[in-house]
C-alpha cells in the first residue's frame, strides 16, 4: 500500500509539473522549426540526471535544444538572458525533469481504441457483452463495431469468448475484439460471414481460426494472419477520424511525460504525424518503424519519403513478428505449454525466409526489430542475426528483439555477443503473474522476465511501456522512477531476478 501511496503521490504532484513545462516547449516547436528562438526557464528545481551535476536552477532552451544549464546568474548572464526577444519562464520552484522516451509504442492502435469499443479491465463476457450491446445502440444496422483490451484471464472462466456470445448482443453488426495482447481477437458470425471464413476454411500460414466439437469456427482468430481476415473487410476510417484518435492519445503520451517514441503504426498514421508537424502541432519526436515484410523496394521508398534525419519525424526499424503472446498461448515455445500440451504456440515467420530477407534488408542498411515472446521464438531471432553478421560483416548494426519474454539458458550469453538489445517490458510481468508460471512452469519460468539476467550477461536492454498512448494511467507500471530504480538495484546487486 505505501508503494501505491507514492506511486500516486508522485504521479499527481509531479507529473503535472513536468508537462506544464513540456507543453511550454512543444509550444514553441512550430517556431523552434522555423527560426532560433530561446526561452528561459528560471527559478525550478531542475535533474539534469547528470551524476556530477545532478540539480540545476535554470536552463536555457534554443531550437529545441536545451543550449545552456546551471545557476540562475550563470544561465542568464553567461548564456545570451539579455539578449532582445528572449522569452522568460518563471518556474517558481516547481520539479522539472527529462521527458521519458517509450521504446516500443503502437500509436495507431492505441488511436484506433479510442474510437472503438473499450474493453480494458472487463471482469467477465457478459460486461463485455454489455458495452458491445452499448455500442450497437449507436451503430446503424450492419455498420462495423470494434473493440479491444479484453482479458480473458480476468474473468471466472479465465476461457476465450466467442462467436455466439457476440451474436446475442449484435446480430446485425459485424464485430471483431481485439485481446488485449493484439494476439488473438474474437468476431461474430456475421463478421466471419463478410470473411467468408467456415468450416472449410484452412488455416492461414502463422495463424489459426479456432473450431468447436463439430468443426465450426468459434469465432476466435489467432495472430495477425487469421485476424486479417475479417480486419481487411472493415472500412478505412476517414482521415478526419484518425486524425482524431492519434490526437487523443498524442494527449495522453504528453500528459505522462513521453517526449520521444519508437513507433510501429499504419503508413497512414505516418501521414497524419507529418500533417501534424508542419502545423506546428506533433507533441512527442516519433522514429517510425516499417513493416519487415514488405518488398525491398517499397520499404526504400518509404525510408525517402519519410526521411531518417528529421529529430521529430524520420523512419526508422523494420518490425517482424516472429510469435504470438503468452496469455493466449500463441507464444513459440521448445516445449508444448505446461498447462496445455496439445499446442507448443504459433511461429509466424519461417525461419529460412527470415533469414534470407533479414540478410537481404540489414544490407540495405535497414535496423532490425524481431517481435519474439516465446523461447524457441528468441531462439531463431538470435539465429536469424548470427547469420546476418555473418553474411554481411560486422557493424553497429543495434538489432533488437522486442519483449525476449522467455528465454532458454544457454541462449542469455548469445544476446551479449551478438549485441542484440533485449526490449522488454516489466509491466508485462504485473500482468502475467497470475498465470505465468502455470502456462510454462516452474522450469521454464526462471528465464521469464529475466532481466537481472540480461544484465549480468552484459545485455543491453531498453524498458518500452509499450501501452502508455493507449490508456493514461500505464506509466505508473511500466515508467514509475522508483519503480525503475528499484528494480535496476536489485538487478545489479543480484538480490533477485525481477
Amino acid at each position: 500500500m505505501r508503494i501505491r501511496t507514492n506511486r500516486a503521490r508522485f504521479l499527481a504532484g509531479i507529473l503535472p509539473l513536468v508537462v506544464a513545462f513540456l507543453a511550454a516547449f512543444h509550444v514553441k516547436s512550430s517556431a523552434a522549426q522555423k527560426a532560433p528562438f530561446t526561452t528561459y526557464y528560471v527559478h525550478g528545481r531542475i535533474y539534469t540526471n547528470d551524476p556530477a551535476h545532478p540539480w540545476a536552477e535554470a536552463m536555457a532552451v534554443s531550437d529545441g535544444v536545451i543550449t545552456c544549464i546551471g545557476k540562475v546568474d550563470h544561465v542568464l548572464l553567461n548564456c545570451g538572458g539579455g539578449q532582445e526577444g528572449m522569452e522568460t519562464v518563471q518556474l517558481k520552484g516547481q520539479f522539472v525533469m527529462p521527458g521519458f522516451n517509450d521504446a516500443h509504442v503502437h500509436l495507431g492502435k492505441a488511436a484506433a481504441d479510442e474510437l472503438a469499443v473499450p474493453l480494458t479491465g472487463v471482469a467477465s463476457v457478459e460486461e463485455m457483452q454489455k458495452r458491445v450491446a452499448a455500442a450497437v445502440a449507436h451503430h446503424q444496422e450492419g455498420e462495423w463495431i470494434t473493440g479491444g483490451g479484453w482479458d480473458h484471464t480476468l474473468w471466472p472462466e479465465k476461457r476465450f469468448p466467442n462467436r455466439r456470445q457476440l451474436d446475442a448482443v449484435a446480430p446485425r453488426n459485424p464485430v471483431i475484439l481485439t485481446h488485449v495482447s493484439g494476439h488473438v481477437a474474437v468476431a461474430n458470425s456475421l463478421a466471419l460471414k463478410s470473411a467468408e471464413i467456415d468450416k472449410n476454411t484452412p488455416n492461414p500460414p502463422g495463424g489459426e481460426i479456432e473450431h468447436d466439437g463439430l468443426g465450426e469456427p468459434t469465432g476466435m482468430l489467432k495472430e495477425d494472419a487469421a485476424m486479417s481476415l475479417v480486419k481487411v473487410r472493415i472500412p478505412e476510417p476517414s482521415l478526419e477520424k484518425r486524425r482524431k484518435g492519434i490526437e487523443l492519445v498524442l494527449e495522453n503520451v504528453a500528459r505522462n511525460g513521453v517526449t520521444s517514441v519508437q513507433d510501429f503504426s499504419d503508413w497512414a498514421d505516418f501521414q497524419i504525424y507529418q500533417q501534424l508537424k508542419d502545423e506546428g502541432k506533433l507533441t512527442v519526436r516519433i522514429t517510425e518503424w516499417l513493416p519487415f515484410n514488405l518488398p525491398l523496394n517499397d520499404l526504400q521508398n518509404m525510408r525517402a519519403q519519410g526521411g531518417t534525419k528529421d529529430p521529430w519525424l524520420k523512419t526508422g526499424a523494420l518490425k517482424v513478428f516472429l510469435d504470438g503472446a503468452m496469455g493466449s498461448r500463441t507464444a513459440a515455445m521448445l516445449e508444448p505449454y505446461s498447462d496445455d500440451p496439445s499446442t507448443s504456440g504459433i511461429l509466424t515467420s519461417d525461419p529460412e525466409n527470415l533469414t534470407a530477407m533479414a540478410i537481404q534488408r540489414d544490407r540495405a542498411g535497414f535496423q532490425l526489430a524481431f517481435h519474439a515472446i516465446g523461447d524457441r521464438a528468441n531462439r531463431i531471432a538470435l539465429d536469424v542475426f548470427e547469420a546476418v553478421a555473418k553474411a554481411n560483416g560486422p557493424r553497429d548494426r543495434r538489432e533488437r528483439i522486442e519483449h525476449a519474454q522467455v528465454v532458454a539458458p544457454i541462449d542469455f550469453a548469445r544476446f551479449a555477443q551478438l549485441h542484440v538489445i533485449a526490449s522488454m517490458q516489466p509491466s508485462h510481468q504485473t500482468t502475467d503473474m497470475r498465470w505465468a508460471e502455470d502456462r510454462i512452469g516452474r522450469e521454464r519460468i526462471v528465464g521469464a522476465y529475466a532481466w537481472a539476467t540480461m544484465l549480468k550477461n552484459g545485455v543491453p536492454l531498453a524498458f518500452p511501456e509499450k501501452r502508455v498512448g493507449a490508456a493514461g494511467e500505464n506509466l505508473a507500471l511500466g515508467l514509475h522512477p522508483r519503480v525503475y530504480l528499484r528494480l535496476r538495484l536489485r538487478a545489479i546487486r543480484g538480490r533477485e531476478e525481477r
